[in-house]
Order: C-alpha cells, then structure tokens, then sequence
C-alpha cells in the first residue's frame, strides 16, 4: 500500500517544483534581486518545501535556465510530428527567441550566480544544439535546406538574436531576422525528392 501513497505525493513535489520554477522566471526577469522568500510565497509553498527543491538562490537561477532550455530543446520533437520539416524548423526559431528574450531576462541574476570563486558553473548549450540538429537533419533529408548545414552553423548563424533588446519591442525584429535565416537556409536546397549525393544508383 505504501507505494501507492508516495505517487501522489511525487506528483505534488513535481508540481510545487514547477510552480517555483514559474513564478521565480517572472520575478526575477523583473528583478534579480528579488528576496527568495517573496519568490515561495507567490509560488504558494512553504519555506521548507523552497528549500528542498532549491536551497540557494544560485541553485535556483540555474536550474530556471537549465529547465526554460530543456523545454525549448523538447519541442523540437513535438514540432516535427504535427509539422512539415520546414514549418517545425522555423516555429522552433521563434520559441528559442522566446527562450532568448527570457535568458537575456534573467542574465544579472545568472551572472550572479555563477560569477566568483567557488559559484556553480553555467549549464551549457548541448540541448539546443542538439534539437537544431535534429530539426536541420529532418530538412535536409526532405531537400528544403541546403545540405550540410551543421548545429554548430545554426547556433552561429542566430547569434544575432542575443544582441536584442529583450526590454524594447523585440518580436518584430526577432522574426525578422529569423526571416532571413530561414531564407538563408533554403538557398541551394534541392528540393523534395531530389537525390541525395549519393545519386539515385545508391
């Protein structure tokens, strides 16, 4: 019998977790500073539920970051089994200007947190560059793209979204310049059903 009582219970823990996760995007988007105890009360958990999922506030930062990417990076997936290749890759750049505008949000406390000696270490980049890989590979292999474009050139290529003002009107110049990566992408593609280098002997 006991198993069967500790699945709710786990359930409730996910829960708590992801509402502190939620809550603590907002407020700390609008303040790096804002008191942790301000962050569990509008969460509406206790301070020993907080501190359990997050005992710090650096623990907390990070995992916002590492979490708001990994939901980025899942959507991928989901966007490329209800869209065409095309339509996934170009949805997906919008949510990651999204995941950008949230980041760039949220820079002074990341800053904060993993700045000076001993502070825990930024959580890398491998989940998107892995998603865009995914969603690159699926276009090449249905011509919409040029081939042999690589994660690594995607991730470069959108550099530029980071140099946005995520305070300012962002959305119109974010699609814009997505615009004109995806158009950047098509040029050279060879199109649905074309042979790939291998060449239709292989």
């Amino acid at each position: 019998m006991q198993p069967e009582k500790g699945a709710p219970q786990r359930s409730d823990a996910q829960r708590n977790r992801e509402r502190i996760l939620e809550v603590a995007l907002v407020e700390l988007t609008n303040d790096a500073d804002t008191p942790l105890s301000v962050i569990a009360k509008k969460a509406c958990v206790g301070q020993g539920t907080f501190y359990r999922n997050f005992p710090n506030r650096e623990t907390l930062v990070l995992e916002i970051y590492r979490h708001e990417m990994q939901q980025v990076a899942d959507s991928a997936a989901q966007l490329l089994r209800t869209r065409r290749p095309e339509q996934a890759l170009r949805e997906w750049m919008d949510r990651l200007a999204q995941f950008g505008m949230a980041k760039a949000g949220i820079a002074n406390a990341i800053q904060q947190a993993t700045s000076g000696p001993g502070n825990l270490a930024k959580p890398g980049h491998a989940p998107v560059s892995e998603a865009a890989e995914l969603l690159l590979r699926a276009n090449d292999e249905a011509g919409t793209i040029r081939p042999g474009v690589t994660a690594d050139d995607f991730i470069l290529a959108i550099g530029g979204l980071w140099l946005i003002d995520p305070a300012g009107d962002w959305r119109p110049r974010a699609t814009r310049l997505l615009d004109l990566i995806m158009d950047g992408l098509r040029v050279g593609a060879p199109g649905p059903g074309t042979p790939g280098p291998a060449g239709p002997g292989h």
